[in-house]
């Protein structure tokens, strides 16, 4: 049993069909059920029951679902070993949509300057993804807005943040220092993507206390929510981080929702197996230097 075998195996188990798993690593989907045939063949065991036109894994092939992951991310580990003991340095990091708009930039900078010779390579998603990778083993750490809850995933807090409710000049929420969060019952609202960790916290508030409001608009991409609540089709929740020069400028108002939870951080995360290398450590330690820095300006 081969990596490639164990990876068309977890390609399989997380696409639900053969056809998918095989676009997904550019292979022929016969070449796919080969491989599943060989490892079910080898070892006498079925991994998948063919139920329609899907595939369910079978207790057998869950339980081994966590293996071939491990595996796999331990190659993973074996390679990054040997690429930094020929002078290869990098580190995959992680970083969710307000923290890559706002904070990896400068973090990633001062790492290459203390680490020298380090490669720093940046994925930008929303939590949920930025979760998936990480237990995949295609990131080595992270840093994230959202709530992580997966077992196999250490957190450490790192930074505060603020999320604040927006609107332009022109609403009547503007000029207000908080507002009702009843106010906000049938709002025009425009929102980050499922998955997302503010997304995630608004809604949990709003869901708290029975407050419906209208989606008007839904985006993964935080210009298009600043520049969509300044043309005035809604409001929004967000991090005050992205909007401090608008905010400056006059050009959007930033209130608080009385009795909402809007404080938060932005977390490291990292898998419970991972090796701390010199180089997780130091990203670790430059991220908690950011975090004392924005709490004495504060």
């Amino acid at each position: 049993m081969t990596n490639r075998s164990l990876e068309v195996f977890v390609a399989v188990a997380e696409c639900g069909k053969m056809s998918q798993a095989a676009r997904e690593l550019f292979i022929t989907q016969s070449s796919v059920s080969q491989a599943i045939s060989e490892i079910e063949r080898e070892y006498g065991v079925l991994l998948f029951e063919r139920l329609s036109r899907s595939l369910c894994l079978t207790d057998t092939g869950r339980a081994f679902l966590e293996y071939a992951k491990r595996a796999l991310a331990l190659q993973r580990e074996m390679e990054g070993f040997l690429r930094d003991a020929s002078g290869e340095r990098r580190l995959r990091i992680g970083a969710t949509v307000t923290v890559g708009t706002c904070l990896i930039s400068p973090i990633t900078a001062e790492l290459e300057k203390t680490s020298r010779g380090l490669r720093c390579e940046v994925t930008v998603d929303n939590t949920h993804e930025i979760e998936n990778l990480l237990l995949k083993g295609r990131l080595d750490i992270a840093l994230v807005e959202g709530m992580i809850t997966h077992p196999d995933l250490n957190v450490t807090r790192a930074i505060n943040d603020e999320l604040v409710l927006i609107c332009a000049p022109e609403h009547d929420f503007y000029g207000l220092d908080e507002i009702e969060i009843s106010d906000l019952e049938g709002r025009p609202f425009i929102l980050r993507e499922e998955g997302s960790g503010t997304r995630a916290q608004f809604e949990s508030i709003i869901r708290e206390k029975n407050i419906t409001v209208d989606r008007r608009w839904e985006s993964c991409n935080s210009e298009a929510i600043i520049n969509g609540v300044m043309g005035g089709h809604g409001v929004s929740v967000i991090s005050r981080r992205l909007v401090e020069n608008r905010l400056s400028e006059g050009r959007l108002w930033a209130c608080g929702i009385k009795g909402a939870r809007l404080g938060r951080t932005f977390d490291i995360v990292c898998h419970k197996d991972k090796v701390i290398t010199p180089a997780i450590e130091a990203f670790t330690d430059i991220c908690r230097r950011f975090g004392e820095k924005n709490d004495e300006k504060e």
